[in-house]
């Protein structure tokens, strides 16, 4: 077999379901994935809708042309091949993937940064390189992007390792610097508010309060560990959060949204 079902980006508003190449080794470092299991990003749905032209201009400026770009940054499958060059992983392997490709030796990669790896790594796949919503795919610096899929842990559960969840505690709770005691607020109880959420427990706070407007998602909430939930569309949230909090209001706030007025 020489091809395979991928899901490309052409263009804004302009998906297509296609056969194509099957990826192959092209650095030391690469390995190729079989893809077991992928999931949506946000992020996704804003390249489908032409949110990042990007992709295109730089393609073209560095090949000369735009063939396409196969979409997706998460998933989890089977260690097809791997590049000389590669240690850690063999045929056969189990692995989750990294949203975020990363050479582990440059200076921001010493430095934990990992988005901002200074050899070409960081969001590159589903965006400057062929991504993960396919059968196979190639996967950069395999050694330091990839990891070991623990056995019994539930390919369903498995997948969101590759990105909502790490992201979610990364960017919300570890940069909200949120610790034992504290009152965490999260406005949102979409997937990744809930995200959040989840892995705020991690830091014992005291309360966390979950602010949506869908009571259903609110209900949720409740069973994951919320310890409160206001619904804004039917109280004034700001003040339910002071009285939840003796008038102190919050020690870490995480928005969820992504609009201007929460």
């Amino acid at each position: 077999m020489t091809t395979m079902k991928a899901m490309v980006y052409y263009g804004a508003n302009d998906i297509r379901f296609e056969e194509r190449p099957i990826p192959h080794i092209l650095q030391p470092t690469d390995a190729i994935i079989k893809l077991s299991k992928v999931t949506i990003c946000g992020t996704d749905l804003g390249l489908w809708k032409g949110k990042n032209p990007e992709i295109e201009e730089v393609t073209k400026e560095k090949t000369g042309s735009f063939n396409g770009r196969i979409l997706g940054h998460e998933g989890i499958g089977i260690v097809e091949e791997v590049g000389s060059a590669v240690q850690n992983f063999k045929k056969g392997d189990r692995v989750i993937i990294s949203c975020v490709s990363r050479c582990g030796i440059c200076e921001n990669c010493q430095k934990q940064l990992y988005a901002h790896c200074r050899n070409e790594g960081s969001w590159i796949m589903g965006y400057m390189i062929d991504g993960t919503h396919a059968e196979y795919v190639r996967t950069p610096f395999a050694d330091t992007s990839l990891y070991h899929l623990p056995e019994g842990l539930n390919e369903d559960v498995a997948v969101f390792l590759s990105d909502i969840l790490p992201t979610s505690h990364e960017i919300s709770v570890q940069y909200g610097q949120a610790k034992p005691g504290d009152n965490v607020a999260i406005v949102g109880a979409g997937p990744i508010g809930m995200s959040a959420l989840l892995t705020a427990q991690f830091y014992s706070p005291a309360n966390i309060i979950m602010v949506d407007v869908d009571d259903n998602r609110l209900e949720f909430a409740k069973t994951v560990g919320a310890t409160h939930t206001v619904n804004s569309a039917n109280e004034d949230a700001i003040q339910r959060v002071l009285e939840l909090t003796d008038g102190r209001g919050v020690d870490c706030a995480i928005q969820a949204v992504g609009l201007e007025a929460t």
